[in-house]
């Protein structure tokens, strides 16, 4: 079997490697002359692994239709404001009957449409293609040194889901199936911006109380908001709620807790939105949540100040006391 995986970033490397150790040809398709020559020359991607060596087994390169020729499976390790783009100009070359795995996080910046349905609109008229994501508590940092970790293959097909899922696991990671795509889309896009939040906490100074305070009621915003959406609500109890949220919240890794630790250190947005250059799911996320709440009649406290930080230049000082000081009521 051959794998085609869209991108050559971090995420990107650390599933081709899983792919790899599993058996299957992997072919890297990508833009970037740098990282498409250390992974092919020195076997290694040091952009975002420094001298950690990959497998040597994985390819690179930057001609769509040779990447996929023959690949059964095509897996988007793209950020999640590229995935139209790079999948409408690889389309011509998708094999028939190949399964899409979406590896992107949040929602497309053009439709603020779930990465699923993206890609769905894009494919409409190719009926002999499935689609299916791997979302679930992971960084690629962890997972290219073959560290534990428990993912979630999703899929509306559940027949599809263990297809990844049987694809993807091994001796380190495991898959689970999950056919709820709509509660666990929506879950990976909310957790990034409860995790914008807890890096904020630590950058104001406060530590494990506010932050296990924080990730409760983070998720009791996320079922709230993904079972208004047509989520379940035990989807949020696993892998793709709970978990994803507690490993994007504690963990230095997670660019979006990075980022947020950057805007609480200085106490408002400006700064880190002059200097940054990484791709941070959870702003644009924030954004989006923020405008479809006006949908509905709940509350979303914590997403509601994350905008106002975030997009109305509040300094995280004031939205902090002004949501400790909120009226008091039964949880």
């Amino acid at each position: 079997m051959k794998c085609c995986v869209l991108g050559t970033g971090s995420w990107a490397t650390g599933l081709s490697q899983v792919l790899c150790d599993n058996g299957i040809k992997v072919a890297m398709y990508g833009i970037d002359a740098d990282e498409i020559d250390d992974i092919n020359r020195n076997h290694r991607n040091a952009r975002y692994f420094g001298d950690t060596e990959i497998h040597p087994d994985i390819v690179a390169g930057s001609d769509a239709r040779l990447a996929l020729s023959a690949a059964e499976v095509v897996v988007i390790a793209v950020p999640t404001k590229a995935v139209g783009e790079v999948l409408t100009r690889v389309k011509p070359f998708i094999e028939r009957g190949a399964i899409i795995v979406n590896a992107s996080k949040g929602f497309d910046p053009n439709t603020n449409c779930r990465m699923s349905d993206t890609i769905r609109a894009i494919m409409h008229d190719r009926g002999d293609v499935s689609i299916a994501s791997v979302i679930g508590p992971s960084h690629a940092e962890e997972v290219i040194l073959r560290k534990l970790t428990a993912i979630c293959a999703v899929s509306t097909d559940a027949e599809v889901a263990r297809t990844v899922q049987r694809l993807f696991s091994n001796s380190y990671i495991r898959l689970y199936i999950c056919t709820d795509e709509v509660g666990a889309e929506y879950g990976v896009a909310i957790k990034n911006i409860i995790a914008i939040a807890s890096g904020i906490l630590v950058g104001q100074g406060y530590g494990d109380n506010a932050k296990a305070a924080l990730v409760t009621r983070g998720l009791a915003e996320m079922i709230r908001f993904g079972c208004a959406k047509g989520g379940k609500p035990e989807t949020y109890v696993g892998l793709t709620g709970i978990g994803d949220l507690v490993v994007t919240c504690f963990s230095y890794h997670s660019r979006n807790y990075q980022a947020g630790l950057a805007i609480g250190r200085e106490n408002g947005i400006a700064k880190f939105m002059k200097n940054n250059k990484k791709t941070v799911e959870g702003i644009y996320s924030c954004k989006v949540i923020y405008d479809e709440l006006k949908n509905y009649s709940f509350e979303m406290p914590l997403v509601e100040s994350m905008y106002e930080v975030l997009f109305c230049n509040r300094t995280p000082s004031e939205a902090i006391k002004e949501l400790m000081e909120r009226p008091l009521k039964t949880e």
